[in-house]
């Protein structure tokens, strides 16, 4: 009994002194969890703000403006264009550039005045369920509260308030989830498992043979991730056709520039994984950098499940730098919308840059630790 106490007791120290020499692992493990409850803590919000509103006044009345400022008083909404007509507003949505759209019908002054009912109609996109709901919510609210305030100073004021959901008219919440559930499979295919793969290769020793090769370091990378792009590419063939066939998922936009933007994706991936790779020592700091500077962003600061809208404004310029970010906007909007490259050339185009930026970077990162 003793003498396995004393093994055990060995053992523990030997693991110990391993997990203090590798100083990597030591600080991630550290900060991981602090991470984590800030995150979680910031990202876990049912408010939404800085809703992008369209105001569609083809006749402007003192009604119309006292009503619209109401709307951005209120401290939620925010002005981003003025229509004539609804046709004005489908490019913002398609583009992502609008939020929520409230049309008011022509002769709306005239008809509060006569105690006629006053019609408003607003337009939210529903490819988010959960917030478009909630955005259509806080603009009823603000039509209720100025109808009351009107119904206070005398006569019978009745603001009749119709509402319509684009892209996701039943609101099914697995339209919104399936997008982003292919960004967090990916990039588990791509960054994680580049960043163990390399890394153990490392520890092992194995890469030092390639030294004596002719190959330059930019070959090695590719020849090491080549395989987990079709890998990834598979699994995103996978993942659509189980999108179809099981939830029914729309496919209203080209398939084929989803699978363009996906491999894109991907490569995104794996450039992060090997940059990820060449900065760490072992393994264990590989993995554990890879999960909490992709996995973790993917999930939480991406518009995956939480609206980035929801965040506070110093955490939303974080966002900016997520690639799960964009290929969600790209993936939603093929598949919800159905618009093309002439609506999703912004994300291909930061895709791309962050894309050739990393790749510079994790070569550079890689070729000094060969030598």
């Amino acid at each position: 009994m003793a003498l396995r106490t004393s093994a055990l007791s060995a053992f523990m120290a030997k693991e110990l002194r391993h997990i203090l020499r590798d100083r990597q692992t030591l600080v991630i493990l550290l900060l991981l969890p602090l991470a984590m409850v800030v995150l979680f803590g910031f990202a876990l919000r049912t408010e939404v703000n800085d809703i992008r509103t369209v105001f569609v006044d083809p006749v402007p009345d003192y009604a119309t403006t006292a009503l619209r400022n109401r709307f951005l008083g209120n401290g939620r909404f925010d002005l981003v264009a003025d229509a004539a007509t609804v046709a004005a507003v489908e490019p913002l949505f398609r583009r992502g550039d609008a939020d929520v759209a409230v049309v008011f019908e022509p002769g709306f002054a005239s008809r509060v005045a006569a105690g006629m009912p006053a019609q408003v109609l607003i337009i939210s996109d529903a490819s988010d369920p959960n917030t478009g709901s909630r955005m259509q919510a806080y603009a009823r609210a603000v039509t209720a509260s100025y109808q009351a305030e009107l119904g206070s100073a005398g006569g019978g004021v009745r603001i009749v308030t119709q509402t319509r959901m684009r892209f996701n008219p039943s609101l099914e919440s697995v339209n919104l989830f399936v997008p982003g559930l292919i960004a967090l499979v990916l990039t588990l295919v791509t960054a994680l498992m580049t960043a163990i793969s390399l890394s153990r290769e490392k520890e092992r020793g194995t890469l030092e043979i390639l030294l004596v090769s002719p190959l330059r370091p930019w070959q090695i990378i590719v020849g090491k991730v080549l395989p987990y792009l079709g890998l990834a590419f598979a699994n995103v063939l996978t993942a659509l056709l189980a999108a179809w066939i099981i939830f029914d998922i729309p496919f209203r936009g080209s398939i084929t520039l989803l699978l363009l933007t996906s491999t894109l994706y991907a490569m995104v991936g794996l450039a992060l994984g090997v940059f990820i790779a060449a900065r760490t020592n072992s393994q264990r700091a590989a993995m554990l950098g890879a999960m909490a500077g992709t996995m973790l962003p993917t999930t939480l600061l991406s518009g995956m499940i939480f609206p980035i809208a929801s965040l506070p404004g110093w955490l939303q310029p974080v966002t900016l730098v997520i690639p799960a970010r964009w290929f969600i906007i790209i993936a939603r909007g093929i598949m919800l919308k159905g618009v093309g490259v002439q609506y999703l050339w912004e994300p291909i185009a930061v895709l791309a840059v962050m894309l050739v930026v990393l790749m510079l970077v994790a070569i550079r990162s890689f070729k000094p630790r060969l030598a």
